[in-house]
């Protein structure tokens, strides 16, 4: 896809000026940011979101390559760090990409404001917080009905050589749970 070439060469561009990710090449990007982005999607299964929340998107990951792979789905990126802001603000402007919200805000403090409360289909987040902690700042954001995802990688032994996955996905207060 065009899209995903042109999102990666913006972030290897603005990459060797900011440092946005501690990933510096096209390879990492795509199997360490791209496909990692997707693996979400296998717990949508058939009920794809119309609106997402990707809570410390860094860099845009998982939020931009998903709004990508579905253009139809209102996105919303929060982000802390100023810079990591800009370039999701710069990503989002370079890719055309409509019904994108870029926030620059902690996760804490987003779901304490009534225009943020159980506003999303699903709220999903990369290695932001230990999971009690970040199924604090999540769980005010899903709708009713909505849940909760986030994905980290944990070290591993030098025999393996992939990383361990440990995809973690919650129901909301309703006490659904996708897993």
């Amino acid at each position: 896809m065009a899209a995903l070439t042109t999102f990666e060469n913006e972030l290897l561009a603005w990459n060797q000026s900011f440092n946005l990710t501690a990933i510096r090449d096209s390879a990492g990007i795509r199997t360490k940011h791209f496909l990692d982005s997707f693996s979400c999607v296998l717990a949508w299964k058939d009920s794809t979101p119309v609106r997402l929340i990707d809570v410390g998107t860094g860099a845009g990951f998982p939020g931009i390559p998903l709004k990508i792979l579905y253009p139809s789905m209102q996105l919303t990126l929060v982000e802390s760090v100023g810079k990591k802001a800009a370039f999701c603000r710069h990503a989002v402007e370079v890719l055309k990409l409509e019904n994108v919200d870029v926030i620059t805000g902690r996760a804490e403090e987003l779901g304490q404001l009534p225009a943020q409360r159980e506003r999303y289909d699903w709220a999903v987040a990369r290695a932001v917080a230990a999971l009690p902690v970040l199924a604090e700042y999540l769980l005010p954001l899903a709708r009713v009905g909505g849940k909760c995802w986030r994905r980290r990688v944990t070290a591993h032994p030098r025999k393996h050589k992939l990383p361990k996955l440990h995809l973690s996905c919650w129901g909301d207060r309703s006490g659904n749970c996708c897993l």
